[in-house]
């Protein structure tokens, strides 16, 4: 569900604007004009990237905000849902079984954010997987938390860790929003409302998709309107 205009927040302007862009770097004074597209008064902006500087999530020189490290990771694996290089397939899949005792809360919901960022889903508690066609880097704090293990089930367990009819009818409603969207508020919106649902794609082989699968259909769509609202967009905060 696209959020409404009068329901966006300060952060979350603030937040969709620097993790779209590249380098993921504005002015305070551009930030504050994105924030007016939304009615966001300039100093309820301003006291938004206080806070968030204060809690990590920006960092602030000569008037300029920039997304922490930590932000960046996340941009990365958002430009990775765009632009998605998965290797060949040869059936083989990876399992995660959480070993580690006595884990405190922190590190509980830490793993399970990470699993998520690596794509795995959850058959039971505790045991993760996926199909193993995707390369990326596993983080030492996960791997000292599991026993990881390469293996083949004999049974397609697909439609036991992943909604792909869910996920596939609202990347459809997307396409929709993409073709109507109307101003820079709402194309705004509906591209970041596009960019978190590819974040959810699980990037699976093409023999364990639908036939229909839009995937692709939605990557191509949207990058097509992004380059014509980017354009407008900047031409905005420069006049």
């Amino acid at each position: 569900m696209l959020e409404e205009r009068n329901t966006l927040s300060a952060r979350s302007a603030v937040l969709s604007a620097l993790l779209g862009s590249h380098p993921p770097r504005l002015a305070a004074r551009h930030l504050v004009r994105i924030g007016e597209l939304f009615g966001i008064a300039e100093g309820t902006v301003r006291v938004a990237l206080s806070r968030m500087v204060a809690a990590g999530d920006l960092v602030q020189e000569d008037g300029r905000y920039t997304l922490s490290a930590r932000l960046i990771e996340r941009q990365a694996r958002q430009d990775e849902s765009r632009d998605p290089h998965p290797r060949d397939w040869d059936g083989m899949w990876e399992v995660a079984v959480v070993t580690a005792e006595r884990r405190a809360p922190a590190d509980r919901a830490a793993f399970r954010h990470a699993m998520g960022a690596l794509r795995l889903a959850e058959l039971r508690e505790g045991t993760w997987m996926r199909p193993a066609n995707l390369l990326r880097e596993w983080p030492e704090s996960v791997s000292a938390q599991c026993t990881r293990i390469d293996g083949r089930p004999r049974r397609d367990p697909t439609p036991l860790l992943w909604d792909l009819d869910g996920w596939a009818a609202e990347a459809r409603q997307l396409e929709r929003a993409l073709e109507t969207a109307d101003g820079l508020a709402e194309g705004f919106i509906v591209s970041a409302a596009v960019l978190r649902h590819l974040l959810k794609d699980p990037l699976l082989p093409a023999g364990l998709l639908p036939a229909d699968w839009p995937g692709a259909e939605l990557r191509e769509r949207y990058d097509a309107f992004d380059r014509g609202y980017r354009e407008v967009l900047m031409k905005h905060l420069r006049d």
